[in-house]
């Protein structure tokens, strides 16, 4: 396990830096990485034994990852422990996106508060795939909450709990997971086959982060005077009705502790989607919803990182600088 102070340094640089675009980001990497292995596959394999390539496309692409940053933190530890900590937590850095979520978020929010609704949905248009185009202020703020109520497991809780049980390289094998998922993880034609292992092996990563993430948000609500029985209540009674075996936690959570519903109609490509409906609509949503569900999400991301900040400290036996 990393030294006590890797996970907040990390974090610090994601709070002050977020994703600078100086900064070579592994998710690029792994992106071209999953788009070659994939077109080498679909050359390998006759589209009858997809369903088995579609086991070898984390397998490679995950157990690359975790192997070329195991091996790059270990060559930096020859040369200087100090050297090769620091690296980790620069790595680990890279795979939290506190920032970035934060600053989507805000910005639907600043366009919602000067009543400038195109510049909205088109802010909310960059991080969500659902079409904005035509929709009213409650609709683009319900968008701007659901992404970053959802995102607080994939871009926060879960590559750092990941950074806690394995370090960089563990983290870095998580994130593969999520690009992997975003990549190839659709019930399409394309993809039902080549893309199912990547899939479920992103609903079994995300399983106890999202859980615990729930659990952080309770606490978050009960903290900011908040409804945290209406979280609570929210949770058990409607996250299972999500889609995702994990999304439904967190948005049901951030739901029922603001008091608003969250899920229903959407539109992709001209063609209506209707999800589960997360909490009870007990007022109309508005553009304020949105640095709540923020505050929660900072909330839930300092928790995890003091959490881990301690557990390192208790399993490694003190202050230990490396």
């Amino acid at each position: 396990m990393a030294a006590w102070w890797v996970l907040p340094a990390a974090y610090a640089l994601d709070r002050l830096l977020g994703d600078p675009r100086w900064l070579p980001h592994p998710v690029i990497g792994m992106g071209k990485a999953i788009a070659a292995v994939e077109a080498l596959l679909r050359r390998l394999f006759r589209p009858r034994h997809y369903r088995a390539a579609g086991l070898l496309l984390p397998l490679i692409v995950v157990g690359g990852s975790f192997t070329l940053t195991w091996a790059m933190l270990y060559l930096l530890a020859q040369v200087s422990p100090w050297l090769s900590a620091a690296a980790e937590a620069i790595v680990i850095w890279t795979t939290i996106a506190s920032k970035g979520l934060r600053d989507a978020g805000m910005e639907v929010c600043a366009q919602l508060c000067k009543g400038d609704l195109p510049a909205a949905r088109r802010s909310l248009g960059m991080i969500v795939g659902r079409d904005t185009g035509h929709l009213a202020e409650p609709e683009i703020a319900r968008g701007a909450v659901e992404t970053v109520a959802e995102n607080i497991v994939d871009a926060i809780v879960s590559p750092l709990f990941f950074a806690l049980l394995g370090g960089a390289p563990l983290a870095i094998a998580y994130r593969a997971v999520n690009t992997l998922d975003s990549m190839v993880g659709y019930k399409n034609d394309k993809y039902i086959d080549l893309g199912w292992a990547s899939a479920r092996l992103d609903d079994v990563a995300n399983y106890i982060p999202a859980r615990i993430t729930a659990l952080m948000l309770f606490l978050g609500a009960w903290l900011m005077r908040l409804d945290v029985k209406g979280a609570v209540r929210a949770v058990r009674r409607d996250a299972p009705k999500h889609p995702s075996p994990n999304s439904g936690y967190p948005e049901a959570a951030v739901a029922g502790a603001l008091g608003i519903q969250l899920g229903g109609e959407n539109s992709y490509h001209g063609v209506v989607s209707v999800r589960a409906h997360m909490g009870e609509k007990t007022r109309e949503l508005n553009g304020e919803d949105i640095p709540s569900t923020v505050g929660l999400m900072f909330f839930a991301a300092n928790t995890a990182v003091l959490l881990g900040m301690l557990i390192a400290f208790w399993v490694n036996g003190g202050w230990h600088w490396i």
